[in-house]
């Protein structure tokens, strides 16, 4: 099951202008994409009561994925 994973193939695809990540190419990337997008809605529903503890936890939800975004997009990231 790993192997379907991490088989070396890129998730996501360069973004055409700009720097960074394009959209997924791949399952494990609209799977990366979903969690993501998951865990940042589900930190800030718990956290809602407690602002400044929710808008950290939210950086950091957001910020934590970026080095695997990287290492899975076609090419890397540079400026297109």
């Amino acid at each position: 099951m790993m192997h379907l994973i991490f088989d070396g193939h890129p998730w996501f695809a360069p973004k055409r202008r700009g720097y960074g990540t394009g959209l997924p190419i791949r399952w494990q990337g609209w799977v990366m994409l979903v969690t993501h997008i998951t865990l940042i809605a589900g930190v800030s529903v718990l956290l809602r009561n407690h602002p400044m503890a929710m808008v950290l936890a939210v950086v950091l939800a957001g910020l934590a994925p970026m080095p695997l975004y990287r290492a899975k997009t076609e090419g890397g990231w540079r400026w297109q």
